[in-house]
């Protein structure tokens, strides 16, 4: 843990332009804690509060019972309908891997470190490639007071037998066996595959739920669990349901839970309050007011909050603001005349404004983006070679793009559109989901520079559900789609998803990896050598040589990156938020997490 005094902040945590915001801004501060009510506690930058606006500013806290509660937002946009964790939209907290708030899962990734911690499993251990052991906590309980038990993490991961249209049916694909003795967990991992790190990304994803009612549902449903509606949402977790309703999700705080001395207590807060809004903008505003304490919105500019003196944090003090957890992938159909020749996929990469995507799509949230499937600069970090990303791979080059094209036997036609042998670059549809404006904003700058150097391509913005089946099923030209984000079985999963030739899917059929239906006759050996590493040089080679050949073939390239989560606070109500210089906890809300929850500080009163 490093905290540190105001003074060590405004040295070491801030920008000449954040340094003068901070100067000019503490009135509009001070009028929104006036506002607030209440005396004492916080106020501007001159206290000793960690984990506040970037700007070193907090409120004075709220007054009466709000003061105690937490305002988010961010995960639930519509009424919510139905809290089983297996129904294919499930309302939140009961959602898939999300914050640990109800359910919870065995271990805990930390996307920063890419440590794996200890959730409901005290510690685990890995014999090389074959198996996995995990010895699970003492004295946890259900929510209503009965005895967690080992059935109840077998009987979860029976439940992709029981009906395989689970998505933890897949964890079945990669384990052979799974076995209790007393309090102990062992993993038989399937020996033809020897893929540990998607095993591990399993457990660190899949909340365990309670055998007796999830068994009682499926024999209400006929094994089909994932059609079973509930109202009802019992887990392990530090909160319990209390209310949902049109406008809001209450969590009220566990006063019992099993965690309160392997955490250090039971969570600040009292209680957790989801309200639901229409869209983003509605969220912003109150997020900016300090009625939203944290929440997980795309904010346009939200460097804009904290030059205007509220006390709006991120993790990051400087661009790109948020560690970076995703990236947004252009894909391309290669079995498309002209998209078919790696040269002129090679051109289109290096055709790309990456930088003009960065600053108008993503408000500055993107760093530059490498030619690597390997996320920079957090727990990824590790297996990226920098030098050969940049020595070996694009950047922005308009000039090199057309040299590129010419070298390989095109020629611009009288309309300015490169062709060869009576194939001509385009016109091709470039997709994404309407509405996704980062997205979209994206595309439209990747349009204008293939125009700029002579390939004909348009944007097209289609519902989502119309873009996820064009996608799928390999009915587009170029599409901006998502791959894997971070996690404990990425760069891997990445590569698989955008590489893997395994189980090829003709055109027509749904594919729900390498959409673009790239072919390769080395990239097979290559991924099950990564995924079967038996220690960390050996892996790093492998996925070295995954990203050499991804840089050679270019069967796709990332536009930009993203956080996996947007984490942003607002230190109006509570502080020692976790930022880069209070690195407690890392900045996500699944995951590790829940950390901050147990640690953030009630300003006032």
């Amino acid at each position: 843990m490093s905290h540190l005094d105001s003074s060590q902040r405004i040295l070491s945590g801030s920008t000449r332009r954040g340094f003068l915001a901070a100067s000019g801004a503490a009135g509009g501060v001070l009028a929104l804690a006036a506002c607030g009510g209440k005396s004492g506690g916080g106020a501007g930058a001159s206290d000793d509060l960690v984990g506040v606006g970037n700007n070193g500013m907090a409120g004075k806290g709220r007054s009466g019972d709000a003061a105690d509660q937490l305002f988010i937002a961010g995960f639930q946009w519509s009424p919510p309908t139905n809290f089983n964790t297996f129904a294919a939209a499930p309302a939140w907290p009961a959602s898939n891997n999300v914050a640990q708030y109800v359910y919870e899962t065995l271990l805990r990734y930390d996307i920063v470190s890419g440590d794996l911690l200890p959730g409901l499993a005290a510690k685990y251990e890995v014999d090389g490639t074959s198996s996995i052991t995990l010895t699970l906590q003492d004295g946890i309980t259900w929510h209503d007071g009965t005895e967690f038990t080992a059935d109840d993490v077998l009987y979860t991961f029976e439940l992709g037998k029981i009906d395989e249209s689970l998505g933890v049916a897949s964890f079945w694909v990669e384990v052979d066996e799974v076995t209790a003795d007393g309090s102990t967990i062992s993993i038989a991992i399937n020996k033809d595959r020897k893929n540990v790190g998607m095993v591990l990304a399993t457990l660190a994803q899949q909340f365990v739920v309670p055998k007796a009612v999830f068994e009682k549902a499926a024999k209400e449903t006929g094994n089909k669990l994932a059609s079973w509606e509930t109202k009802e949402c019992m887990g392990t977790g530090p909160y319990t349901l209390e209310k949902a309703d049109q406008t809001q999700i209450i969590l009220a705080r566990n006063e019992k839970y099993w965690g309160k001395d392997f955490y250090g207590g039971l969570p600040a807060p009292t209680k957790v309050i989801h309200p639901i809004f229409k869209s983003n903008e509605d969220g912003n505003l109150k997020f900016q007011n300090g009625e939203l304490d944290v929440m997980q919105q795309f904010i346009p500019q939200i460097s804009k909050m904290w030059d205007s003196g509220k006390p709006v944090g991120t993790y990051l003090q400087e661009e790109p603001y948020f560690v970076p957890g995703s990236m947004p992938m252009f894909v391309i159909n290669t079995t498309k005349d002209g998209l078919k020749d790696p040269e002129v996929r090679r051109a289109m990469a290096h055709a790309v404004d990456y930088a003009s995507i960065a600053e108008t799509a993503m408000s500055g949230y993107s760093a530059d983006v490498l030619a690597s499937l390997i996320v920079p600069g957090g727990a990824e970090d590790q297996w990226l070679d920098k030098d050969k990303a940049k020595s070996d791979g694009w950047s922005y080059d308009p000039k090199k793009a057309e040299q590129i094209l010419t070298d390989a036997g095109y020629a611009k036609g009288s309309d300015g559109i490169f062709a060869k042998d009576g194939v001509k670059l385009g016109p091709w549809k470039l997709i994404t989901p309407q509405g996704w404006t980062d997205w979209n904003a994206a595309l439209e700058i990747v349009a204008k520079s293939f125009t700029a150097v002579g390939i004909s391509a348009a944007t097209n913005f289609p519902q989502q559900a119309q873009v996820t089946t064009s996608i799928q099923n390999g009915d587009f030209d170029l599409a901006c789609w998502s791959v894997a984000g971070s996690n404990p079985a990425t760069p891997w999963q990445r590569f698989s998803d955008v590489m893997s030739n395994v189980e090829m899917v003709a055109l027509g059929k749904t594919a729900y990896r390498n959409y673009g239906r790239w072919e390769n006759d080395e990239v097979n050996d290559l991924l099950e050598a990564a995924a079967a590493a038996a220690d960390d040089d050996s892996k790093k080679k492998a996925l070295t040589a995954l990203d050499d050949l991804f840089r050679k073939e270019v069967p796709a390239f990332p536009l930009m990156y993203r956080p996996d989560e947007f984490f942003e606070f607002n230190a109006s109500n509570w502080s020692n938020w976790p930022t880069e210089k209070n690195d407690y906890a890392p900045p996500m809300f699944r995951g590790a997490g829940n950390q901050w929850i147990f640690k953030i500080q009630k300003i006032g009163g």
